[in-house]
């Protein structure tokens, strides 16, 4: 089985146009609100190194940065990270013509991704 690769991140809090702001100045990202969606703004790999997001959190999770790892089947995934000691935060979720990913929590609390890929 290859290593999975990191395919994406977010950073996400109570104020995204603050934080688009900050990592813009900042870093001199450039990040273009994702269609749709609001307080969510994109870049791609050629500026960061790996494509991602700034923006709003929700109401469960207001505050987060993570990671998010191609695999080839998300279901698999998930049940591994269950016998290894970690839960299933959001199942495997569709949005329709743009991923299919999940989210579930590590041993120590963190919030990591699935995107689904091959």
């Amino acid at each position: 089985m290859a290593a999975k690769p990191i395919v994406h991140f977010e950073i996400m809090g109570a104020d995204g146009g603050a934080l688009k702001d900050f990592y813009s100045d900042l870093f001199e990202w450039k990040l273009e609100a994702f269609d749709g969606v609001s307080d969510y703004y994109t870049t791609d790999g050629d500026e960061t190194g790996v494509g991602g997001a700034v923006g709003q959190g929700n109401d469960h999770m207001p505050n987060y940065l993570t990671v998010y790892m191609q695999v080839d089947d998300i279901d698999a995934y998930l049940a591994r990270v269950g016998k290894a000691g970690g839960s299933t935060l959001l199942p495997r979720t569709e949005v329709p013509d743009v991923v299919t990913f999940a989210l579930f929590s590590d041993p120590a609390g963190n919030t990591v991704g699935l995107v689904e890929g091959e």
